[in-house]
């Protein structure tokens, strides 16, 4: 009977780690939304993968995700809406970029503050944008780079 208890309270306390380990690793790694947020909002000639839900980031830190892709019927460019915490204040020249986080994918949108003393209001939108680097068109620009460097050589 006593090693019954004793494994109940064995099989509780590993259960209860196992909470508060999942709840630290959520709040540290920045998987919590804030409650308080903003929209703002970008266009970009093209977004590559990116999707809902992905971070933005600035110098690598999260400071809110993208809620919502979708296309400008009058423009014909990605229109991608930002949520911001609330906190963080953009200057009015501020850049967003969709960068990838490794080789193997996964993007995210950077942003890059600029020095204006005015920032964007809820609702305003990111004026200078950039679109993500295609890995097949720098592989291609590469090839044949080396390619004409070859052909020059052999001229000489």
């Amino acid at each position: 009977m006593k090693r019954n208890a004793f494994e109940t309270i064995l099989g509780a306390l590993v259960i209860l780690g196992a909470i508060v380990f999942f709840q630290y690793s959520y709040k540290a790694g920045g998987m919590e939304q804030s409650d308080e947020t903003y929209t703002v909002s970008a266009e970009f000639s093209g977004i590559g993968g990116l999707r809902a839900g992905d971070d933005v980031r600035i110098s690598g830190v999260k400071v809110g995700t993208v809620q919502d892709v979708a296309l400008n019927p009058i423009t014909f460019l990605a229109q991608v809406t930002l949520l911001i915490d609330a906190g963080i204040e953009l200057p009015l020249d501020t850049a967003a970029l969709i960068s990838s986080e490794s080789l193997l994918g996964g993007l995210y949108l950077g942003l890059e503050p600029g020095s204006e003393e005015d920032y964007i209001e809820a609702g305003g939108q990111i004026e200078y944008t950039q679109a993500p680097q295609n890995l097949e068109q720098l592989l291609g620009q590469f090839i044949f780079s080396m390619q004409d460097k070859d052909s020059d050589d052999a001229a000489q």
